[in-house]
């Protein structure tokens, strides 16, 4: 597995952040005093548009809400997931066959899943786990 130092890492994801405005949310909650709901209303506030994915909901956050990415009938740049590690391959799966295909797939704080990640590199995607996209934009992007 390919890795990046810290700070190749953190510019990477400040150009990744500054260069992208859509971002579908996997496993976004309708519960605000979830991670998930508040990293989406974070987001919106900052100016991305975001696409919630939940199958359990038809609206969250005021948005129109899919039951999974392939529904989504917009382009997608960043899939941005709150699943558990074990759930995530077939989540990067279905990430794999949209058109356009995404420019990343985000695992959130928490999350990694290395079969998964490989997956979507050898697809030519960026991968990010394990880190808040969140506190990143913050630290990397408005922060500054």
């Amino acid at each position: 597995m390919q890795t990046l130092d810290a700070l190749s890492q953190s510019v990477d994801i400040r150009q990744l952040l500054q260069s992208i405005t859509s971002i579908a949310i996997v496993g976004l909650s309708p519960k605000k005093d979830r991670p998930s709901n508040m990293v989406a209303r974070y987001l919106l506030e900052a100016g991305y548009t975001i696409y919630p994915v939940n199958p359990g909901q038809t609206e969250i956050l005021g948005q129109t809400c899919y039951p999974d990415l392939a529904s989504v009938p917009h382009d997608i740049e960043i899939v941005d997931i709150f699943r558990r590690s074990e759930d995530i391959l077939p989540v990067v799966e279905k990430a794999l066959q949209l058109k356009p295909l995404p420019t990343a797939i985000w695992m959130q704080q928490g999350i990694v899943n290395d079969v998964a990640a490989g997956l979507a590199r050898d697809q030519g995607l960026s991968v990010i786990m394990d880190r808040c996209i969140k506190v990143d934009h913050y630290n990397f992007v408005a922060g500054n």
